[in-house]
């Protein structure tokens, strides 16, 4: 989700042919130029506005100091990632704001109070450089994991600059790599080599603002360009397939057809880069990882025998020798309720992390003798499994374990001998004692069964008078498993609230199927889904209209915009946060034009046919009582255009619709780079949902 912002452009949109009207041009377009002074003058009046509702509301000091408390919180646990044979770790807080990446041996970071060794303090690196750095990672080169390339976002986009740093000498390398700003992947092929994709002239990206030419870097000469696609791609990117002691056995280029289409080539390794040969694969595939010799690959469509969802793997040797005569081998064919959350390699060992309706688990699959075999990790049941991190020079890996009322904590596991043991767990952040959890069912228009977890007050009257939040996103294979949020807890529970997660369709809850099945013509069925869940809640008596309300961000701005225009009458307040809402314009707005895939492609008319239908931003009628929507974004946001929540917020102004409107000037698509304006962003978000549904 990534892209360039459009410049002011007065397009009037082409009309589908079946249609005898011309579509009138778009007032308020202006607005999806980001930094014009029109468009920032109307950006700080909106803000002032709604600052004036929601801060001055004698909720918010104590919204905020309570989400402060739990984002600035000394006693979190620090996210490990395994380098050099310790732990690095990125920590915010409020002494950090721009945060410290550091470093601990294990055995320090498995005690109570670990030894930390600063690496860079990125708030000293903005005041010396007088940008406002962002963490955006490091990738280390194996085996020693000395020298890092670091990424560095100036505000908090996605787009970074990179530099090569020196984890002993703790300091950036005099004439070493360096990347100027822009969208762009970099990876170590050896100490004076790198494989990168970027913008290497200007304009060379495709409609979705990503590099499509592939090139190794020396330290000395040009670069030499090894894969090369084309404009109507969303982008290619290199991949290096590391053996052991940190080898580079291969290099593998893949090649974004779509957003969900994959073409994988490889093209030999160091220095014999030659003539790129196509793996055999589907189009619907996706890389994961690389252990034993194996490249290991997911299927999202039935292929040779073998199901969708199914993970397969592919012998390095066999595919250099002859690609066309290699068989893949089936490592794990996932069942009707289960679904692969993500995978990782260990030295020896291959991870991966299962739904299974909707609940986590680990197992950790063996190579040898030409077939996979599999153990599950002791971890709990019932809660949601996280794989954090995996080393590559052991076979221990991190996962955190966490449920909606069970605070998270941190295992680490070793995959060759199946133990694991609780490491850190989070303190308590609020009082869960008085709550409960629920699974239910709801029906759809076509009658499939959508679940969703409700968490309520124990004591909670079934008379429709508890203050409801439904959260959605129903889209790109993403799951929304359970989760333990603090500050939803602290803030909302705490106070009598309840919280549901809705399981819709579009996510990756049960597999491919769960999310082609509303995709493109078909994505009216996830806004149904998401209707019945609130009906579904209305007739159980948990909640009612007047005390229901919805969030939903990116992708699930979608969601929440279109549910409010098809539905006022089901909800009483919608958080729509970093959204896409112009479903009409969105695929020339940022990265909107890799996301056709998803949603099909509005310059098409019979695409637009079914697009129009729901589009928010087109659907607003005059003369219908809406909630009273609040509306936020980002200006640094270069992955969902801004424009889209302005637009949206500009319509309902015109047409008399109240609503409350908020853009955060940095922090990016994530708008959590900085834990101070994070706890300010939350406290808004539950004063308002406390005016609309506790008041």
């Amino acid at each position: 989700m990534k892209s360039l912002a459009l410049a002011l452009a007065a397009l009037v949109l082409a009309a589908p042919a079946a249609r005898s009207q011309e579509i009138s041009p778009d007032p308020f377009q202006w607005l999806e130029d980001i930094d014009t002074p029109k468009s920032m003058a109307w950006v700080e009046k909106q803000n002032a506005r709604t600052a004036e509702r929601l801060e001055k509301d004698p909720r918010y000091a104590a919204f905020h100091q309570e989400a402060l408390a739990i984002f600035t919180a000394q006693d979190r646990i620090p996210t490990p990632h395994f380098r050099a044979g310790g732990v690095d770790n990125f920590w915010q807080d409020g002494a950090h704001v721009h945060g410290l990446w550091r470093h601990a041996s294990l055995s320090s970071y498995r005690s109570a109070a670990p030894q930390w060794e600063t690496l860079l303090d990125l708030d000293a690196l903005s005041k010396t450089e007088g940008k406002n750095w962002i963490w955006k990672g490091a990738t280390c080169l194996k085996p020693d994991e000395r020298l890092c390339l670091v990424s560095l976002s100036n505000g908090g986009s996605d787009a970074v600059e990179v530099r090569e740093f020196d984890t002993v000498a703790k300091r950036f390398v005099d004439g070493g790599f360096q990347f100027a700003d822009g969208k762009q992947n970099v990876e170590w092929v050896d100490r004076d080599t790198l494989l990168a994709d970027r913008e290497w002239t200007p304009g060379e990206v495709t409609a979705s603002g990503y590099g499509y030419v592939v090139k190794l870097v020396g330290r000395a000469g040009a670069p030499r360009e090894v894969y090369r696609g084309t404009e109507t791609d969303v982008s290619a990117q290199g991949v290096v397939l590391r053996g052991a002691g940190g080898r580079a056995d291969a290099v593998m280029i893949r090649r974004g057809v779509t957003f969900f289409e994959n073409e994988f080539y490889l093209v030999g390794d160091k220095p014999s880069i030659g003539a790129p040969t196509r793996i055999p694969l589907p189009l619907k595939a996706e890389y994961q990882d690389y252990v034993a010799g194996q490249a290991v690959f997911t299927l999202q469509e039935a292929w040779h025998g073998f199901g969708a969802g199914a993970l397969i793997a592919y012998d390095l040797a066999t595919l250099k020798r002859d690609p066309a005569a290699a068989q893949p081998t089936l490592v794990f064919q996932p069942g009707p309720r289960q679904a692969i959350q993500s995978v990782a390699a260990t030295r020896d060992r291959l991870a991966v992390d299962l739904l299974e309706d909707v609940k986590g688990a680990l197992d950790v699959y063996a190579y040898a003798g030409g077939r996979w075999t599999a153990k599950r990790l002791p971890l709990p049941k019932d809660a949601n499994v996280v794989l954090v991190d995996a080393a590559g020079d052991s076979d221990q890996l991190f996962a955190n374990v966490e449920g909606f009322l069970e605070p998270t904590a941190l295992w680490l596991a070793d995959t060759a001998s199946g133990r694991a043991a609780k490491l850190k767990q989070l303190p308590a952040r609020f009082d869960a004692s008085k709550d409960v959890v629920e699974q239910f069912w709801a029906t759809s228009t076509d009658g499939t069964k959508i679940p969703y977890f409700l968490v309520r007050p124990k004591a909670m009257k079934a008379d429709g008078s508890t203050p409801t939040i439904v959260y959605g996103y129903g889209g790109f294979e993403l799951a929304k498993p359970p989760i333990y949020l603090p500050e939803m807890g602290k803030i909302w529970l705490e106070r009598g609230g309840a919280y549901v997660i809705a399981n819709i369709r579009g996510g990756g809850e049960f597999g491919p199927a769960w999310h082609q099945s509303v995709m493109r013509e078909k994505r009216q069925l996830a806004f149904d889904d998401f209707a019945a869940v609130a009906k579904d809640l209305i007739a159980r008596g948990i909640t009612s209209p007047h005390h229901l309300g919805i969030y939903g961000r990116s992708n699930g701005g979608v969601l929440t915009s279109v549910s409010i225009t098809q539905h006022p009458e089901l909800f009483n307040a919608a958080v729509i946060e970093s959204p896409l809402i112009d479903m009409l314009r969105y695929n020339h707005l940022s990265a909107g034009a890799s996301w056709v895939g998803e949603y099909g492609d509005p310059d098409k008319p019979e695409d637009r046919a079914f697009i129009e239908k729901y589009s928010a931003y087109q659907n607003l009628k005059p003369g219908v009582k809406y909630p009273e929507a609040y509306i936020t974004t980002n200006t640094r946001d270069d992955r969902v255009h801004p424009g889209h929540a302005r637009k949206f917020a500009a319509r309902l102004e015109a047409m008399g619709i109240p609503y409350l409107y908020y853009e955060q000037t940095f922090g990016g698509h994530a708008n959590d780079a900085d834990p101070e304006l994070n706890a300010r962003r939350w406290a808004r978000h539950y004063v308002y949902l406390a005016q609309k549904l506790m008041d």
